[in-house]
């Protein structure tokens, strides 16, 4: 590895706005604006269970665009230490394509998601202690949960004893799904954080009156534990290139893109700016176009749709002929927003050239640049023809959103499950009809979590399900996030570990920690 103040010194980052973190890590001073630079948007097709490889492809389409003398910087997001322990492992690339020290942004890293983690607990235990000291606020109903930044399904259902014989229920969220990290996401600087933190919505009372963080006078208190998380995080890819990574909301619950405060401050340093969007494009990318561009008015100039042979024959049922379909319901759904869409191909030593063949074959039918990339065995070499198509098809364009904000919140919902999701309807309770009548005051996007295993609310739906009906489980505002979460499905947002979690492969060798790939 290089020493990060030589990653800066590419950057041209004033000494003065990095803070070092040992020989490999560094914070840089956040930028409030964003610059003039081309925005690159990288997506992908439903994954199978593994990935397929989308931060890979990111990673390496950055290291060829620096290849071609490029001032290009990727930002992604971090990983939460829940999966790395479960059974996706890490979330920095793979092969030659990666992004390092691989084990420290894995871990604890430069501590933003424990950061992130005590400052919503904090806001927890102020509630309780008022509760407990006579509720002068009359909070009749909490709806502001615990976090923890793993995997423990324990916590999912916990009775809180507050003293004085007071009980309730709780229901503990991972770190990455709180309503706090999206908030550290979306803000655009230090004060629309605080502004945004004071609004998050904590509890009720009996006469449905919301309480605030506001109210609790403890705004500079969950900001201060917040100060130096606020700042992206600096590292390089494997090819000594450099990349900001900041924030990590999930993309199946939360809005599953990296801080708009990275993407504003790699703005200054880069002419290109890859990042990637979690998940589907059904998921990420969508809530990028949706929630992130709508509130910081950054439209992505192109998006590289990633697809796999493994995850269309899933999507077939080891039939790539039916499983193609899955990736036409992305290009679909890419095109009721956007035109400029690139299609690329990551290679997985067991796909055949029949089969490569075949997908290419398909896209370009469509008029859709595509092409075959080989980054995990490759590198940078391996994306040089994607980094060209890339360059090629990268220019402004405008953004048709799928709905206004002020439409009615049972309208946004129709037109999401029937435009994304591809669905003819939705249905739900009498319970959850009636909140959303209740939530249409809030004039915001909406951020809908569901499985990232089908652009429907089932995933088992595979491929490109069309005129079903998708069921609408709850919705619930995230006040200082700005949006509505819409849950299809049963979606947890406290996830457990499997039999065989990854946790039993961590080594410790030679006082290094080995990580499973």
């Amino acid at each position: 590895m290089e020493t990060i103040r030589n990653i800066a010194d590419i950057c041209e980052i004033p000494d003065d706005k990095l803070y070092v973190y040992g020989e490999y890590k560094a914070k840089v001073k956040y930028e409030k604006e964003f610059k003039n630079s081309k925005v690159i948007l990288v997506t992908a097709t439903n994954p199978t269970k593994y990935g397929e490889g989308k931060t890979t492809v990111a990673i390496g389409l950055n290291d060829a665009l620096r290849r071609k003398n490029i001032k290009s910087i990727l930002t992604l997001r971090e990983p939460s230490m829940g999966p790395v322990f479960g059974v996706k492992g890490g979330a920095t690339g793979g092969g030659k394509a990666t992004i390092v020290p691989e084990v420290d942004i894995n871990l604890h890293f430069t501590g933003d998601f424990h950061a992130i983690t005590s400052a919503n607990n904090l806001i927890c235990a102020v509630v309780d202690n008022e509760i407990y000291q006579g509720n002068s606020l009359g909070i009749d109903r909490v709806v502001f949960n615990r976090c923890l930044d793993m995997n423990d399904r324990a916590l999912r259902d916990v009775t809180i004893h507050n003293g004085k014989n007071n009980t309730r229920e709780e229901h503990f969220n991972i770190t990455a799904a709180s309503e706090l990290m999206a908030i550290f996401c979306l803000a655009k600087d230090m004060d629309d954080m605080k502004r945004r933190i004071g609004k998050i919505i904590v509890g009720y009372t009996k006469d449905d009156r919301e309480i605030y963080v506001a109210d609790l006078g403890i705004v500079d208190a969950v900001m201060s534990l917040l100060m130096d998380a606020i700042n992206p995080n600096l590292v390089q890819s494997c090819e000594g290139n450099p990349v900001l990574v900041h924030g990590g909301p999930f993309a199946n619950i939360a809005h599953g893109c990296n801080s708009l405060i990275a993407l504003n401050t790699a703005s200054h340093y880069g002419d290109y700016i890859i990042t990637e969007a979690g998940f589907g494009a059904d998921a990420g990318a969508f809530k990028f176009m949706d929630i992130v561009s709508r509130n910081s008015g950054i439209i992505p100039d192109v998006i590289v749709l990633v697809t796999t042979v493994r995850a269309l024959k899933y999507n077939g049922n080891s039939s790539l002929e039916k499983g193609i379909l899955n990736l036409q319901a992305h290009i679909d759904n890419l095109k009721t927003m956007s035109s400029n869409v690139v299609v690329t191909i990551n290679r997985f030593s067991d796909d055949t050239d029949e089969e490569l063949a075949y997908i290419l074959n398909y896209v370009s039918k469509q008029n859709i640049p595509t092409c075959i990339n080989d980054v995990y065995s490759k590198g940078s070499e391996g994306a040089l023809e994607l980094a060209d198509l890339v360059l090629a098809n990268t220019y402004s364009q405008s953004l048709e959103q799928l709905y206004d904000v002020n439409d009615s919140l049972e309208d946004k919902i129709f037109k999401y499950v029937t435009n994304i999701s591809h669905a003819k309807d939705y249905v739900a309770s009498v319970k959850v009809l009636e909140k959303i009548k209740k939530l249409d005051k809030y004039k915001y996007p909406i951020c809908v979590a569901k499985t990232q295993y089908s652009i429907s609310h089932d995933a088992k739906l595979l491929g490109y399900p069309k005129d079903y009906l998708v069921e609408i489980k709850d919705v619930e505002v995230a006040n200082g996030a700005e949006f509505i979460k819409v849950f299809l499905g049963n979606i947890i947002s406290m996830p457990g570990l499997s039999k065989n979690p990854a946790a039993k492969e961590i080594k410790i060798v030679d006082d290094e920690i080995i990580l499973p790939r």
